[in-house]
């Protein structure tokens, strides 16, 4: 049975078929960005972890200080060189935030922002952006399928309201696990509830 099932997973994978998950709003802190908002000395509980390999969520959170208002944001670990904050465009709209849409890590000219932790707060001149949706793919399943890392790509989701996404980034990554990334403002145009898989179109 556990062949079966394999060969079918196997399958799946080969028909540039995957899981996407929803990345709701979160941030990932620097330690010295932890220790100013948690105290000295301080470093992050994992709490559960996350389908990227070494990811986890934390079981601290922080407030996020906008504008227009505040929201708790959970936390990411481990500790990254830069903080960032990842929002939706909703997000952005209710907290009165500016964000532009980025990958991960390029943080140069994103917005800026404000948290607040119980030991402290933290604001930065930049750091706040819009995740821009992307596959998180090993090269070898890269190889397969005829990707390259940086590759644009559309991502069809399969829902009740199946949409397609253009412009998804292929991010090519040993230390990966294969799936689709899209933020809360996708999802739900798309109706996504529970496991949802997607198909890549090249």
């Amino acid at each position: 049975m556990e062949n079966l099932i394999q060969a079918m997973k196997e399958a799946i994978q080969a028909s540039g078929m995957l899981q996407v998950e929803t990345s709701a709003r979160h941030v990932h802190l620097s330690q010295k960005d932890v220790e100013q908002l948690f105290g000295s000395g301080y470093t992050l509980k994992p709490k559960r972890q996350l389908s990227q390999p070494g990811q986890y969520l934390a079981e601290e959170k922080v407030v996020l200080v906008g504008p227009k208002g505040e929201k708790k944001v959970s936390i990411l670990g481990p500790a990254r060189a830069k903080t960032q904050v990842e929002l939706s465009r909703s997000d952005c709209m209710t907290l009165g935030m500016e964000a532009p849409v980025r990958l991960s890590g390029q943080l140069e000219g994103s917005g800026a922002f404000v948290l607040k932790g119980p030991s402290g707060v933290v604001a930065l001149s930049e750091g706040a952006i819009i995740a821009k949706a992307h596959i998180h793919i090993k090269p070898d399943m890269a190889g397969k399928l005829g990707l390259k890392d940086k590759q644009r790509v559309k991502l069809e989701i399969i829902t009740d309201r199946s949409i397609i996404l253009r412009d998804v980034i292929v991010r090519v990554d040993e230390a990966s696990s294969y799936k689709a990334h899209i933020d809360t403002d996708e999802a739900n145009a798309a109706g996504c509830e529970g496991f949802t898989l997607g198909r890549i179109i090249k």
